[in-house]
């Protein structure tokens, strides 16, 4: 599984991934075709009671991704956020514990970090998942509106140096940055949420290798709810939920694989 979801990083031909916070969410990605089920953070902490931004509890997180895994038959790849701890040793004690809970990757953000501090939390994370186990390092300085070419390659090299397999760059949509960053040596993973981004195959045209979605799928959800709630208490009408999933459909979707 661990060599089949790396096979799937390839560049022009991306991986993509409609990120799951459940796991429902996480079957229904697979049976629509999926080759792998990557968690949102924001997705997950929500769902949960929590905030995303390092707020949930690693035991918690590290409980969700065991049932996601459990739901689905493909590769896994979880979101850590930035490891669930201050330390290296905090993120490589998250990293083994999501290893055992059946992932073959995970997403490591750097935040704040300096370059040295996150290459430190990188090598950790590689020592403790081993070489199977694909860590994307996302970096956020474009999230962040501090976004330079020069800054963002150079800190990648050295997260790749450093243990990573894949570079994230979330807040990037720009073809001709996307198009310098397509050379570090990593697949390129890029964060699309809004319809107005480049398409799967315009991204495909640039070399990237992976294409997420990220907490929009879950955000679109939850504004699904609050329409229905909203309309229901208005007009007392129903509308919003029209597009329904069939509940047969749905039950019959979570009990073949938990029989």
């Amino acid at each position: 599984m661990d060599n089949i979801f790396r096979s799937l990083h390839v560049p022009g031909k991306p991986l993509v991934l409609v990120n799951a916070w459940d796991a429902a969410s996480a079957r229904i990605a697979e049976q629509a075709g999926s080759k792998a089920v990557a968690t949102t953070s924001a997705g997950v902490a929500w769902s949960l009671g929590a905030p995303d931004g390092d707020a949930l509890g690693r035991d918690d997180a590290v409980a969700l991704v065991r049932r996601v895994v459990g739901a689905v038959s493909v590769p896994v790849t979880a979101d850590i956020e930035s490891g669930f701890g201050k330390a290296p040793d905090d993120v490589a004690e998250t990293v083994r514990a999501v290893v055992a809970a059946g992932a073959t990757g995970v997403n490591i953000e750097d935040g704040d970090r300096d370059a040295d501090e996150q290459c430190a939390r990188l090598t950790a994370a590689r020592a403790a998942g081993g070489t199977s186990l694909f860590i994307n390092a996302r970096l956020d300085a474009y999230l962040r509106g501090r976004g330079d070419v020069a800054e963002v390659m150079s800190r990648a090299e050295a997260f790749v140096e450093a243990g990573a397999d894949g570079i994230f760059v979330p807040g990037v949509v720009d073809p001709a940055v996307i198009r310098e960053l397509v050379r570090i040596p990593a697949p390129l993973n890029v964060l699309i949420g809004s319809s107005a981004g480049p398409s799967v195959a315009e991204l495909a045209a640039l070399g990237v290798a992976r294409v997420s979605l990220g907490s929009v799928v879950a955000q679109a959800a939850y504004a699904m709810v609050r329409r229905a709630t909203q309309e229901a208490l208005t007009s007392g009408t129903y509308a919003a939920v029209a597009d329904a999933l069939d509940y047969g459909w749905m039950n019959d979707l979570m009990t073949r694989r938990s029989a």
